[in-house]
């Protein structure tokens, strides 16, 4: 198992996007990646598209549940 594989329960208080956010800053450090670019990204739309646009950078590493 990788060792930045987590588990986030989006219909908790995690979930939320503000922690979504903070999670994809900290996970970009971590694996090298511009965390500014993605999370503009993510604020870019809904919030099904924040979901989305941090599943798509982090899906390898985090597992969303709903």
């Amino acid at each position: 198992m990788n060792e930045f594989m987590n588990c986030i329960d989006l219909t908790c208080a995690d979930g939320n996007a503000f922690c979504l956010l903070g999670n994809a800053r900290k996970l970009a450090k971590e694996l090298g990646l511009d965390g500014k670019t993605i999370s503009e990204e993510m604020i870019s739309g809904d919030y099904e598209h924040l979901v989305s646009t941090f599943d798509k950078y982090f899906g390898d590493y985090v597992i969303l549940e709903r």
